[in-house]
């Protein structure tokens, strides 16, 4: 019965398939870099404190993050495409309501609400990727585009949230989402067929402590920014998000049909590509959220002239991701993640030198080629990496496990240079925020360091051996 629930138009029309799954997953994350240019207006508009304004990213990206694999897993139960339709209805509500918020407590809890919709979008969209695309040369290509999605959504969402930010307002970057959901609803019914369903179980204590613990974990050191890391409370949220991810653990090695099955983190080369997507994840949220309100408030940019200001980098992130494919079959993947890696490393490095004198040309631009460089080279090969060698019972769960690492890692990363940023500012005014931004950079170079071991510890190896 299955080849009727992909009939011979569905497969003749990969192109457009494609489309709607690269766009659809373009949507969530330039949304989710958007909001990094706007920061300063959000922060103006809705009285938003430093440590409150990233509940903003936080808020999205651990509800993101914790629901990402029981969606996985509801898109191989229920079926990747009723899914994927409900997840864009979610996500275009939420858009909407984030567009209208009147208070700082609406605005964050509308962002959790869009997380929800981003889960269950970003697992099922490369579930129906691999579901319409053989594997080989087409589903590589395919997986390239996917990864470089990512990269290019992210750079390209700071370029224009800076734009609509100055020239309109940081509301229209999420109100023009609810057209494009509705198109993208449109074009699925009407292009992709639904792919054979599997029989099984949800795991929802598997989800329940997953994303409680994840929660508890930013959460705690969330608070050290404002209380220090001797703060009572601060470090029991973190022993319970540690306790919560551990029974996470236990339960998942006894559940029947786990959210995460642990045979995915097994393998060395699927298991190093996690950990280095989480740190790179980390880095480089942690760079968008300082480095636009450093040039907003020590080099005095209109947030037009911030966004303006990532073009450069897109650019370069843009025009190596188009030849990674090519530069993967040459030198192969493993290598090429080691290469993105370390390049990103220099360019954080460099800008986490920044000062209350530095320069946007000297001190900034720079290392910001360097970034796009690294991103346009490392993103799509860590997608690969993390997905390699998967059998397809755990497809879903294994691109859940993507999606995850560099949500959770995303979350942290801010979360950590936040803190340090915080406990290492010093004065008032520019001064406080450039000392702010170079600590928390710095920190970013430390978790692109770790995340570049990871890889030659992990991936690089494991790149070696038969598969």
């Amino acid at each position: 019965m299955a080849p009727s629930l992909t009939p011979p138009a569905s497969r003749a029309r990969p192109t457009l398939i494609l489309a709607v799954v690269l766009v659809s997953y373009f949507m969530i994350v330039l949304d989710n870099s958007i909001v990094f240019t706007g920061l300063t207006r959000i922060r103006e508009d809705l009285a938003f404190s430093t440590s409150g304004l990233s509940w903003v990213q936080n808020a999205y990206a651990l509800v993101f993050g914790g629901l990402l694999l029981l969606a996985a897993r509801a898109g191989d139960i229920v079926g990747p495409r009723r899914i994927f339709i409900i997840g864009l209805t979610i996500f275009s509500s939420a858009s909407l309501l984030i567009g209208l918020s009147p208070t700082a407590e609406w605005m964050i809890a509308a962002r959790a609400l869009q997380g929800i919709g981003s889960a269950i979008l970003a697992p099922t969209s490369l579930a129906l990727l691999t579901a319409n695309f053989a594997e080989g040369t087409a589903r590589t290509k395919a997986i390239a585009a996917y990864g470089s999605t990512a990269g290019i959504g992210a750079s390209l969402g700071l370029v224009v949230g800076g734009v609509i930010a100055d020239l309109t307002s940081w509301r229209v970057g999420f109100l023009i989402n609810v057209p494009i959901g509705i198109a993208l609803i449109i074009a699925t019914l009407i292009l992709i067929s639904e792919t054979p369903r599997a029989r099984g179980r949800f795991d929802v204590s598997g989800a329940i402590t997953s994303t409680a613990g994840m929660t508890a974990l930013v959460y705690g050191v969330t608070r050290t920014a404002d209380y220090g890391w001797s703060d009572l409370w601060a470090l029991v949220f973190i022993a319970c998000g540690l306790t919560l991810l551990a029974a996470f653990v236990v339960i998942e090695t006894r559940a029947a049909q786990p959210i995460l099955p642990l045979r995915v983190l097994r393998d060395r080369m699927r298991g190093g590509a996690f950990i280095a997507r989480m740190l790179f994840a980390g880095s480089i949220f942690g760079y968008f959220f300082f480095i636009s309100q450093y040039m907003q408030t020590v080099l005095d940019s209109t947030p037009l002239q911030a966004g303006i200001a990532f073009l450069p980098m897109t650019v370069v992130q843009f025009v190596l991701s188009l030849i990674v494919p090519r530069l993967t079959h040459r030198i192969g993947n493993a290598a090429l993640v080691t290469i993105g890696l370390a390049i990103t490393l220099a360019g954080m490095t460099w800008l986490s030198f920044v000062n209350v004198d530095s320069t946007y040309w000297l001190g900034v631009a720079p290392a910001m080629l360097l970034l796009g460089a690294g991103q346009g080279l490392g993103f799509a090969p860590l997608t690969a990496a993390g997905v390699i060698g998967i059998e397809p019972r755990d497809a879903g769960a294994a691109s859940g496990a993507v999606n995850v690492a560099h949500q959770l890692g995303g979350a942290l990363g801010v979360s950590v240079m936040v803190a340090v940023g915080s406990a290492a500012a010093q004065g008032t005014g520019i001064t406080a925020v450039a000392a702010e931004t170079s600590a928390g950079l710095t920190t970013g170079a430390v978790l692109l360091a770790l995340a570049l071991t990871s890889a030659l510890a992990l991936v690089l190896p494991a790149s070696r051996r038969p598969r």
